[in-house]
């Protein structure tokens, strides 16, 4: 919108009588925001529901215009606001749709500074890495560096749990490996991501915050590490890739070292003895991150809030809860099957059930709390049926089987006896064999009958494209299948994994780590 801003009154009075009074549009328009509030945290409200493509604040008036990448992220923003208001500063703030079909900006100074956090903050979020990343905005260049973080924390008043640093740093990427300690008498912990440019984000926005207000301060560099070596998973060490790995001589943690809090929806930190109303910061200073319900990747401050028990805080989505929240997904697509053999390659699923009268929302329970955690890790922002599925821990503990005579339709469906289980066998070989979804497949149990040309035809009958084949040279029950794209491959697998030759003989699908 050049040299000119939008109608920001007119649309103010249309929206007072109804939040959504426009028909859908990519652009949002957002209302009360407090005026310290920063661009960066009005781009995370938009972040979970896709990518935001422009932003535009208007300082004077406490307002700002938002551009999503589709209109479906626009509408999924919409929705979960609308019953659900989302606070900034501790203020409630209110969303619409404008009547603005896209933002057009002006690339003034006032707003350069908004579109440098705009474009970072989407590299961080959905691996964009190829934009313009707020250091090139800046007049710089993204720098070399590893995927590895020392982190010292400093003024240390409360304990600090691997789970903490867990949650903090997960908001800017895949948290593979942490590993704590102290040294030179002071708490450090060593903490590597998928990738090097989360870590650059993580360290550029965290650095020299406090996780309490007043205290608990990160001190962050890189190390010269390229790679942790985690031996044990306990509450000193964790590699959130491995569910095998022993516990040595730490705790059990999360299952049973939280397992009494888990009553509540959010985990309660016994250990935190704070005064009653004390405000955490967490990454960012007086608590100024926004506060909203839990959605996934939300990239502001973690929402730690004081509890009403006095003495203790707060802190929703934590590891330790094994039941997965699922939206997004294309109701006319999904299944209760679908998703029990989608998120059985991260774990064994033990029920399922497909909201009755939101068929776009599931809820998935793991075998353990660990098995969720690499499940959202892996499938949250993953694209499913043509729309970014959404997952991230619900705030129930198990699913609840239908009463007879409850009507149900058959949207929930228990799969904890199912044969189907990859990792029923603690010795298993799957517990290696974990990789993100591909569009190579792995397929195993091929039958010698079964010819490439009969493979091939069988993934194409189900809508796939078929890119390349080859048997393992060692092996000709097993085989590389390359398809169209990642989409197809989680469809195919979908489809296929089971699929029955006859004679007793079911074909394995998994995702794999290698290309053709």
């Amino acid at each position: 919108m050049s040299n000119s801003t939008p109608a920001t009154d007119n649309e103010k009075k249309k929206g007072k009588g109804n939040r959504s009074s426009y028909s859908p549009s990519r652009v949002l328009h957002i209302r009360r925001i407090p005026s310290d509030v920063t661009g960066a945290e009005v781009v995370s409200l938009g972040l979970p529901f896709g990518k935001v493509t422009n932003l535009l604040m208007l300082r004077g008036k406490g307002q700002a215009f938002l551009e999503m990448a589709s209109i479906d992220a626009a509408v999924s923003m919409v929705n979960y606001y609308t019953p659900a208001t989302p606070h900034l500063h501790n203020q409630p703030v209110y969303i619409q749709y404008s009547n603005y079909k896209e933002l057009r900006t002006d690339n003034q100074h006032n707003q350069a500074r908004h579109q440098a956090a705009l474009q970072g903050m989407n590299a961080v979020q959905h691996g964009n890495v190829g934009i313009t990343s707020a250091p090139a905005a800046e007049g710089g260049v993204l720098p070399s560096h590893g995927s590895v973080l020392r982190i010292i924390v400093e003024n240390v008043c409360y304990p600090i749990t691997l789970d903490i640093l867990y949650q903090i740093f997960s908001k800017f990427g895949f948290v593979v490996k942490i590993i704590m300690f102290h040294k030179n008498n002071q708490f450090q912990a060593l903490l590597q991501y998928a990738d090097a440019t989360n870590a650059y984000y993580a360290k550029m926005s965290l650095d020299g915050h406090s996780i309490y207000t007043g205290c608990c301060t990160l001190h962050i560099d890189f190390s010269k590490l390229s790679n942790l070596t985690v031996k044990y998973n306990n509450d000193k060490s964790r590699d959130f890739t491995r569910v095998d790995l022993p516990f040595g001589d730490g705790q059990r943690t999360v299952e049973t070292s939280l397992s009494t809090p888990f009553a509540t929806q959010n985990t309660i930190f016994p250990s935190y003895t704070g005064p009653p109303g004390f405000a955490p910061a967490l990454g960012f200073p007086q608590g100024a991150g926004p506060s909203v319900p839990p959605v996934p990747g939300t990239l502001g401050s973690l929402m730690i809030t004081t509890s009403a028990a006095p003495g203790h805080v707060t802190v929703p989505g934590i590891p330790g809860n094994s039941v997965l929240l699922v939206s997004n997904l294309n109701p006319e697509a999904i299944t209760p099957y679908g998703l029990f053999i989608l998120f059985g390659v991260y774990g064994d699923v033990h029920r399922v059930k497909i909201m009755f009268k939101k068929r776009g929302i599931a809820l998935v329970q793991m075998a353990d709390a660990t098995q969720a955690q690499l499940a959202i890790n892996y499938l949250n922002g993953q694209r499913l049926y043509g729309r970014v599925m959404h997952a991230t821990l619900s705030k129930y503990q198990t699913i609840q089987l239908p009463r007879e005579g409850q009507e149900d339709k058959g949207l929930t469906k228990d799969y904890s006896n199912s044969p189907l289980h990859r990792f029923k066998n603690p010795c298993s070989k799957n517990f290696q064999n974990i990789f993100p979804p591909s569009a190579t497949l792995h397929l195993s149990n091929i039958p010698p009958s079964v010819t490439v040309d009969d493979l091939k035809k069988l993934f194409t009958s189900k809508g796939s494209t078929v890119k390349g084949f080859k048997f393992f040279q060692k092996d000709c029950k097993m085989a590389l299948i390359q398809l169209g794209s990642v989409e197809e491959a989680v469809h195919a697998l979908i489809e296929l994994h089971n699929h029955d030759f006859g004679e007793n003989q079911h074909l394995r699908v998994s995702f794999s780590k290698s290309s053709i």
